[in-house]
């Protein structure tokens, strides 16, 4: 696969474009050394490489990667939190949240590509994405109760929205790793793909998301976004709300015109 562009967003992180997938973004965690745990500069980072993505009308999708053999990624720099004071602690508070919600707040489609050991910040990571591709040797989980802090991604929220209150109980109370099989099983992956082949199967599954209107998938994200946890009829106005942004689009005129033409669309993007 032929990298066309990279900009780097300080040392630790990059975003990649490829040869044949012009409207997928790869966002790469690129601390191999440290198996991409997170440190202060990572995460400032990272926010800033999500800050450009959701202001990229090219970028339809975005795949979130480890350039990491051993990982997608350990979570928080444990050994730089262990130099912190309790003042430094709470002063970098801000820009560790900034990174984990810069992903979860992208606005179009994610995929999080997800191979070794995808644990707490990690893994947080992984859930701040809509699908997670994971490979065979991959291995998951929300530790942090056994060195005594919790959850500060997004964990205790994230992680029961996807397999309910109290299997998410018993995985953050409990500590315990996940192997993949068992992940996919639970729900806290969604694809399982032979070792190895992570990245490649979700760089292809976010190609053909990113082959459909723009427009309708970042107003589909928002409805699945904004409607989750909401009674039914809440949940129906916020879908409504959703359809109404794209109905009198230029995509929607561009996919009505291409179906009936038996074209393949050439979307606008607005």
């Amino acid at each position: 696969m032929t990298v066309t562009s990279e900009q780097r967003f300080g040392e630790f992180v990059a975003v990649r474009r490829h040869e044949g997938l012009e409207y997928v973004a790869e966002l790469v965690l690129d601390r191999p050394k440290a198996m991409n745990a997170v440190s202060t500069e990572m995460a400032r980072s990272l926010a800033a490489a999500c800050d450009a993505l959701a202001a990229d009308p090219d970028a339809r999708v975005t795949v979130l990667t480890s350039s990491s053999e051993r990982a997608f990624c350990v979570g928080a720099d444990l050994k730089e939190r262990n130099s912190f004071t309790d003042a430094e602690l709470v002063r970098q508070r801000p820009t560790a949240r900034a990174a984990y919600t810069g992903v979860l707040d992208l606005p179009m489609p994610t995929v999080a590509a997800v191979h070794g050991f995808a644990l707490g910040g990690g893994f947080e990571l992984a859930l701040a994405c809509d699908v997670v591709v994971a490979d065979a040797t991959a291995v998951v989980g929300l530790p942090e109760v056994s060195v005594g802090v919790i959850p500060g991604g997004g964990g205790t929220q994230l992680l029961p929205r996807r397999v309910g209150a109290a299997r998410a109980a018993e995985l953050i109370f409990t500590a315990r790793r996940v192997a993949a099989p068992e992940a996919r099983e639970l729900g806290l992956v969604d694809v399982l793909v032979d070792a190895g082949t992570d990245r490649e199967e979700a760089l292809a599954l976010g190609a053909r998301m990113a082959a459909h209107s723009p427009v309708g998938l970042r107003a589909a994200k928002r409805a699945l976004r904004l409607g989750h946890g909401l009674d039914l009829r809440a949940g129906l106005e916020v879908e409504d709300a959703a359809w109404r942004s794209v109905a009198f689009s230029g995509d929607r005129a561009e996919g009505v015109a291409a179906f009936n033409e038996k074209r393949k669309p050439q979307w606008p993007g607005e």
